[in-house]
């Protein structure tokens, strides 16, 4: 800083009357007013100028960090004090580095528009951004700064990234490593050796992360812990780097030591609360068995839940490891404070600007006056989930004193009206199209109302249905529907038109129970009777349909759109006969297993098993239209919907599919996240799928000599898009078949709105 005193010191000592101030003036002020500057300065018009008052009240000014420059003037009796303001930024932004991700960009600088340009901030701002390119790996990364000042006095400042080079590991050696394989530590570290081809997720790309080098030895430490090596010590790791090919090799000094067992596992409760053997039947260590890391932590929480489950909210489970090192074992503690036991004050809702609050209040298992429990508020954080209301939810524990807390519920809604698409181009069937107008949360009443409109070159479909799950906010559902469908067959047409009603009812937090009933009549066109065997003439008459469904669910997924862990199944039982004409019994079974892999893999990964088994019975008469049909979405992509089928023959010796009695699909997936500001994920996946009349898997590839076969296994493969868009959840899949066979109608690629993921 540079302070200029225009100070006449010798004209003013000639006059002592010469040194009183007649005016003071500020000259430059915008972020501070004239009265506070005053306060500052600590002198007044009239007084005698004091040198030293001035000069501590310029520096006090410069501390304010707005001023570039200040500089006080006496002349004549007038203190002027003028200010240069340091220019406001009116742009900021990287160029070269994360120029797409604003998120990332807002995190790196730190500097908002309208701010004061500081030096001290900018230098700030680009450590940061070197740091960042350090910790992804990059080595002689520079960036520049480059200000632009406006004619309005404003800056602009742009940061300009060149990014360094990547070291590549391409070798990690483990010296000392004896009981373990080094290979396994590649579960737990953060820098791996390159593994071609690195490029496909699940194969390391070999990149150095120099922030990362220093917890290495602790995981790899962890890693031992794991199977016993409690004395286990890993030294810093040494790299050697080649940076002319920016290549390295990674060094690590092991020490394992041996392998401690269990001898005793000690409860201590400062405050017993629960019986000591209940407690032991949640600890998964046993005596005797080489002590785990991993599993001691995890019975520390399970011990904690179990406190925690009887209101004591604020218990510490203090867990300590006793070693005896000549006889290499070890005893493990858990000293439990329950402390007091905790009320719930009161229930919060926040960010629900369309679901009223009873509809989130009913999905809780908590609620004012109950006392705390760890298992039923970790129930209703995934309740939340599951209701498909909510883009995300959160539940605070605000601790009010020793007895009592309030739950904070913070909900961000998702979009639960939508227009849903759906369709898909086949060899075949050429483009199909379809339209429905739904709302899962209608004007935020947790009712579901559907319309259907869907028209395409092979279906029409108009429905409307309506689904309360909590009738008058209980535990009972109610729906009701009416529909009128016709879809194109390869060689006929089914018309249906209907309409079913149902209940059902929540008996635990998981488990739900329904029971329907459907009437529908169905008759068929667009066939030709004269190429149909007599034999088989009474497929295609016109017949009604009264069945009662009986069905049973099990649901612990922690999503309703996109989960990451738990169960989804779902059996199911329907007889028709109870009046008109048709005559049967199906069972449909469904299974889902999701699996969130982010703390092995260290990336948000979904890993989802899916299956389906349905079956029937002819108890007096199965019609075509009531039989199982294989292909498409929700059983084996590549192949057109309903196109796989067991076939017969016609009187001009043409297949026609005549629907199978029983089907089973499975699909393996992956999801990865691609774009996750936009809530994009990346899908790989696996179907494989059998469909039969009397039996499965009997015949794995198609009909010798064009004769009919009665079993079709088929698979398919592919890889697709995951988007939740802001008019619901977006599938773009890709697909190629497995198991193709001459005559099968393929289709590459389908999509579809609305559907949980």
């Amino acid at each position: 800083m540079k302070f200029k005193f225009f100070i006449l010191t010798f004209i003013i000592s000639i006059n002592i009357y010469a040194t009183t101030i007649k005016e003071i003036k500020f000259d430059g002020l915008v972020h501070i007013s004239d009265a506070v500057a005053l306060r500052i300065l600590d002198m007044r018009d009239t007084e005698e100028l004091d040198y030293d008052k001035l000069d501590y009240a310029l520096k006090k000014f410069y501390k304010q960090s707005y001023f570039e420059d200040i500089y006080a003037d006496f002349t004549d009796g007038v203190l002027t004090i003028s200010f240069k303001e340091k220019p406001l930024i009116s742009k900021v932004e990287i160029k070269g580095y994360k120029e797409d991700d604003d998120d990332a960009q807002k995190s790196l600088l730190q500097i908002k528009r309208g701010s004061i340009y500081d030096v001290k901030r900018i230098n700030s701002a680009k450590k940061r951004i070197i740091d960042a390119l350090a910790s992804e790996g990059k080595i002689d990364s520079v960036v520049e700064v480059e200000t632009k000042y406006l004619k309005s006095g404003s800056a602009q400042v742009t940061f300009i990234v060149n990014e360094g080079e990547n070291i590549i590991i391409e070798k990690m050696r483990f010296e000392g490593v004896n009981g373990l394989d080094p290979s396994q530590f590649n579960e737990v570290m953060a820098n791996k050796e390159y593994m071609f081809p690195g490029f496909i997720p699940g194969f390391s790309d070999g990149k150095l992360m120099l922030d990362q080098l220093q917890y290495d030895p602790l995981r790899i430490r962890d890693f031992y812990m794991q199977y016993g090596y409690l004395d286990a010590k890993i030294d810093e790791p040494f790299v050697r780097a080649d940076f002319n090919s920016y290549k390295a090799t990674v060094s690590y000094q092991v020490f394992e030591g041996d392998v401690y067992r269990i001898s005793h596992i000690i409860l201590s409760q400062s405050k017993k609360v629960v019986e000591t053997s209940k407690i032991h039947d949640v600890i998964k260590l046993k005596i005797n068995e080489p002590f785990n890391i991993k599993t001691f932590r995890e019975d520390s929480e399970r011990v904690k839940t179990i406190i925690a489950d009887k209101g004591y909210a604020f218990v510490q489970v203090v867990p300590d490891l006793q070693k005896n090192k000549e006889k290499l074992t070890v005893d493990v503690v858990y000293r439990i404070k329950p402390g007091k036991k905790v009320r719930i004050r009161n229930v919060i809702i926040e960010g629900n600007n369309r679901t009223l609050d009873r509809i989130i209040r009913r999905e809780l298992f908590l609620a004012p006056g109950d006392m705390y429990n760890l298992t039923d508020l970790k129930d209703s954080k995934n309740a939340l989930g599951r209701a498909g209301f909510f883009e995300s939810s959160t539940i605070e524990e605000k601790r009010i004193n020793d007895h009592q807390m309030d739950l904070i519920v913070k909900v961000k809604e998702a979009p639960t009206g939508n227009i849903q698409l759906g369709g898909g181009y086949g060899s075949f069937g050429g483009l199909l199209l379809s339209v429905a107008v739904n709302d899962r949360n209608i004007w935020g009443s947790g009712i579901n109302v559907g319309l259907k409109l869907e028209k395409s070159e092979r279906t029409q479909n108009y429905s409307f249905n309506i689904a309360n799950p909590h009738l008058d906010d209980s535990d009972y559902s109610g729906n009701f529907s009416i529909y009128w469908s016709s879809y194109l067959y390869n060689d006929y047409t089914v018309n249906t038109k209907g309409i079913s009603i149902g209940t059902g009812h929540r008996f635990t937090r998981y488990v739900t129970g329904y029971l329907g009933y459907n009437f529908s009549d169905v008759s068929y066109d667009n066939f030709d009777p004269s190429s149909i065997p007599v034999d088989s003439l009474r497929f295609f008459e016109s017949y009604s349909k009264s069945s009662v469904t009986i069905s049973a669910s099990f649901d612990n997924t922690d999503d309703y759109y996109l989960p990451r862990e738990g169960y989804a199944i779902t059996q199911s039982l329907e007889k028709s006969g109870l009046g008109g004409e048709a005559n049967y019994a199906k069972s449909r079974s469904t299974f889902n297993k999701y699996i969130g892999l982010e703390d092995y893999v260290n990336l948000d990964v979904i890993f989802r098993y899916k299956a389906r088994y349905f079956i029937a019975s002819d108890t007096g008469y199965l019609p075509l239209a009531e039989r199982f049909y294989m292909g498409g979405l929700g059983s084996v992509r590549g192949y057109q919907a309903y196109s796989l089928s067991p076939v017969a023959l016609d009187n001009n010796g043409a297949k026609r599919n005549i629907g199978g009695k029983q089907t089973f699909s499975n699909s393996v997936e992956l999801s990865f996240p691609l774009v996750p500001k936009a809530k994009m994920r990346l899908v790989t996946y696996l179907d494989f799928g059998s469909i039969g009349t009397d039996s499965l898997f009997d015949d794995l590839y198609a009909d010798a000599d064009n004769k009919p076969l009665d079993t079709y296994t088929r698979a398919g493969y592919g890889a697709g898009i995951e988007w939740f868009s802001p008019v619901g959840p977006i599938q773009l899949m890709y697909a190629q078949p497995l198991l193709e066979q001459r005559g099968d109608r393929t289709s590459n690629f389908e999509f579809t709105i609305g559907q949980r993921f």
